[in-house]
């Protein structure tokens, strides 16, 4: 009897499929949504490359062409109808955008992109834009200049001083940033690339957040806050758990002021006992694997949402103290085997 009513039960917890596209090497962010799925779906990862590791942690995988190839969208949702998907993000900053712009495309063939609406993607990827939000809603930033003659002025008038970063208004994973102390040097910078902008170096420490959104309720309710030790190649490499009210009050605050919606992951500095958001990336963040360690399940807040659940407030719900230390793994395929 027992046996027959745990097959009924069964039966009834519908299958999930996830899509998770442009994996690389993000291999843990695939074993921990095979972990919260526990066999109640698949996770399917695409990349363009049989070398990119993370593809193997899944249930099954696409090799498909580059995103900036003509009919990659129309490949991926081919692949989200022959498996049934029912929710898809990426793990790269410029198919963001791609998902993001063809949402309804997406949901016309029941899938659920968890992302940030369009203009709100396009925001997190023009860091004046961002600037001028941030400003214009009272939030602290580094001051921005697109304006080189503005930035001299305000040089002139000491409302700012070298050094200054000097990088592109679009960009990431610290590419092409320039660390300036002279005019010289910026003349020079600036004369050799377009659509640069300066910004303020903020001598502080840096922090890292991960936030979920909730899909359904559009309430901020989940925040993992990591000190940054030590960065490489704009990821943080060795990070601490960081607890504190004022601080979560600001992202929640910045987050529902903004309509961000999914996944998040924000930079913050601490200059002075002040708080000042830097940049934002609408996406699983490199270290979020430190949140997941610490108790904070995005996937499984993701997996709620899918399912119809609003997920409760859970903001902080997490240790002080515990570290991360990324160190280098390997994955060893016979792809004559595959």
């Amino acid at each position: 009897m027992l046996n027959n009513i745990y097959k009924i039960v069964v039966k009834k917890v519908k299958k999930i499929n996830i899509l998770i596209t442009s994996v690389g090497t993000r291999n843990k962010i695939i074993q921990y949504f095979k972990k919260e799925l526990n066999g109640r779906g698949k996770v399917i990862a695409t990349d363009c490359s049989d070398l990119a590791p993370a593809i193997y942690e899944a249930d099954k995988f696409y090799l498909t062409r580059r995103i900036t190839e003509e009919g990659y969208l129309e490949e991926i949702l081919e692949i989200c109808k022959k498996e049934k998907v029912d929710t898809i993000f990426t793990l790269i900053d410029p198919e963001i955008s791609l998902i993001s712009k063809n949402i309804e495309k997406f949901k016309n063939i029941g899938v659920t992109p968890i992302v940030s609406d369009y203009e709100k993607v396009e925001m997190c990827f023009d860091k004046y834009e961002m600037f001028k939000f941030l400003e214009s809603n009272g939030f602290k930033t580094a001051k921005s200049y697109i304006d080189k003659e503005k930035f001299y002025s305000d040089l002139e008038n000491n409302k700012i001083n070298f050094p200054v970063f000097v990088k592109p208004v679009r960009g990431s994973a610290s590419i092409n940033i320039n660390k300036i102390s002279s005019k010289e040097e910026l003349d020079v910078i600036w004369n050799q690339s377009k659509d640069l902008m300066i910004q303020e170096f903020m001598n502080g420490q840096e922090y890292g957040a991960d936030v979920y959104i909730d899909m359904i309720s559009k309430e901020t309710v989940a925040i993992f806050v990591k000190k940054k030790i030590k960065m490489r190649a704009g990821e943080t490499d060795k990070s601490v758990s960081y607890k504190d009210g004022k601080l979560f009050d600001l992202i929640k605050d910045f987050t529902q002021k903004a309509k961000f919606k999914g996944i998040i992951d924000i930079d913050i500095f601490e200059v002075n006992g002040e708080y000042y958001i830097s940049e934002v990336n609408p996406r699983f963040g490199g270290g979020y694997p430190h949140a997941y360690e610490s108790g904070v399940n995005i996937p499984k807040l993701i997996i709620n949402n899918i399912t119809g659940l609003v997920n409760e407030e859970k903001i902080g719900n997490y240790d002080e103290e515990i570290y991360m230390m990324k160190y280098n793994e390997i994955k060893i395929i016979n792809l004559n085997e595959i």
